[in-house]
């Protein structure tokens, strides 16, 4: 592997990061900015990268291979400077592709749902297997503490994202595809046939001895040809089928079967149906890779879950706060699933709409997301680049939402947010943060309210 230097426009967000690690612990020279400071940047500092808190351009060399994600636009004074001098630009994609290829075993995890989850899962047990795998995923894998690892292990493990069509860049050894439905419409214009024609493209390059795990109970994967396919299920006949589903309050059990015969039973802390198919798509994944089951069986019980999904952050005087990223209506619907059970407790959900175009052409997913709480609370639009689209607003939108469903517009920052449901808040509420934005910063604002002493409901 050539040594090369590379620069990263937005180094700090938890995906461009994860690369940037791997880079550095493969003994690259890496530098790049971002707008703010994090406590992913201060981790590749400690790495040797050098970061830039603010974009100019005179922070870009003249000699490195300048990486940004979608978000970067030309008119960025860093990107346009690259191209002043020259200097060859790559997509986040393409050096995740290039770190795909290093001579490991490739395990991709994709779908339109849950491959942050399986991606970090599989990386998990095969770590707390000693089998020291690599990896690069979306998110921070609890006790591990970090979102990439560059180890000896024979395992490569990635989140494969197709939200800008870019999953067809890579090749991996065994693929899981959790599931597919519409979303990102602002880049698949055609909807669900635009996003199936991407797979198919994706699948037919793939090598003729690797593998597509798909989900059977998925109409969408199921739909897809073309390549040495096996199945994972709860419902339909499939490869690997999980039967005998029990939840408890403390865990979720279950059997697996294999071509119909039983393999193993396993157990997951994860709440809710959605994370049964997470679980079963990583054994499925890994026991086709020839990793010993009962080497990564106990681990399974011992995962609990992504940063930033369903994570408990806080809690104060009764009240506990959680923070998802959900930011589709049907990753709504599952992460409001995992608060059933929770007997006595009053939900409260605060939804941070993402993006315009996600609202305007999921508008009326969204309106029926939300029937598990028992108020719903939603913010401003978090625009991520996006321009205004009229009359697709969240007052409009809770305007149509309250005719079956409890909530409230609240405008301003999330500190703003924060501020006025404060004082609302009661002993055995329950606070779900939804969204891919700031919405993440709520329990930070609430918990500095009660470090204040400001008083809450009775």
């Amino acid at each position: 592997m050539e040594k090369h230097k590379y620069y990263f426009i937005a180094i700090g967000g938890v995906g461009m990061s994860g690369l940037a690690k791997y880079l550095l612990e493969n003994g690259c020279e890496v530098s790049g900015s971002d707008i703010a400071d994090s406590k992913y940047i201060q981790k590749l500092r400690d790495l040797g990268a050098k970061v830039y808190i603010g974009q100019k351009k005179e922070n870009v060399p003249s000699d490195s291979i300048i990486v940004a994600s979608t978000a970067i636009r030309e008119n960025n004074p860093e990107m346009i400077r690259a191209r002043e001098l020259g200097l060859t630009v790559y997509h986040r994609s393409d050096i995740l592709a290039e770190i795909s290829g290093w001579g490991k075993f490739f395990l991709g995890y994709s779908g339109t749902h849950g491959k942050t989850t399986t991606s970090g899962l599989s990386s998990y047990v095969l770590e707390k297997a000693g089998l020291k795998p690599s990896y690069v995923v979306g998110g921070i894998i609890p006790s591990l503490e970090t979102n990439a690892h560059s180890q000896d292990g024979k395992h490569f493990v990635a989140e494969l994202d197709e939200s800008d069509g870019t999953i067809v860049k890579y090749c991996p050894n065994i693929c899981v595809i959790n599931n597919l439905e519409p979303d990102h419409l602002d880049f698949y214009k055609d909807g669900l046939k635009s996003i199936l024609s991407t797979f198919e493209k994706f699948i037919s390059k793939m090598p003729e001895n690797s593998l597509v795990l798909v989900n059977a109970d998925c109409e969408a994967t199921m739909s897809l040809h073309g390549h040495k396919t096996m199945t994972f299920a709860l419902n339909n006949d499939a490869d690997y089928k999980a039967v005998n589903i029990t939840f408890k309050p403390d865990c979720t059990t279950f059997d697996v079967y294999y071509k119909g015969e039983f393999l193993t039973d396993l157990t997951i802390i994860l709440r809710g149906r959605h994370n049964v198919y997470n679980a079963l798509s990583v054994l499925a994944s890994l026991h086709q890779a020839g990793v010993n089951i009962s080497d990564i069986k106990p681990h399974f019980a011992t995962f609990s879950g992504m940063g930033r999904r369903f994570q408990k952050v806080g809690e104060f005087d009764g009240i506990a706060i959680y923070d998802d990223y959900a930011h589709h209506p049907t990753e709504i619907k599952a992460t409001l699933s995992s608060a059933e059970g929770m007997d006595g407790k009053h939900i409260i959900a605060v939804f941070q709409p993402h993006r315009y175009t996600r609202l305007k052409n999921l508008w009326n997913e969204f309106l029926t997301a939300f029937d598990k709480v028992d108020k719903v609370i939603v913010t401003d639009v978090y625009a991520a680049s996006e321009d205004e689209i009229e009359g697709i607003n969240s007052k409009n939108f809770v305007e149509e939402l309250s005719k079956n469903v409890n909530c409230e517009y609240i405008s301003g920052s999330i500190k703003d947010v924060a501020k006025k449901l404060y004082p609302e808040l009661k002993k055995d509420d329950v606070v779900i943060g939804l969204g891919a934005g700031t919405i993440t910063n709520l329990c930070k604002e609430l918990l500095a309210l009660n470090k204040e002493g400001v008083g809450i409901g009775l």
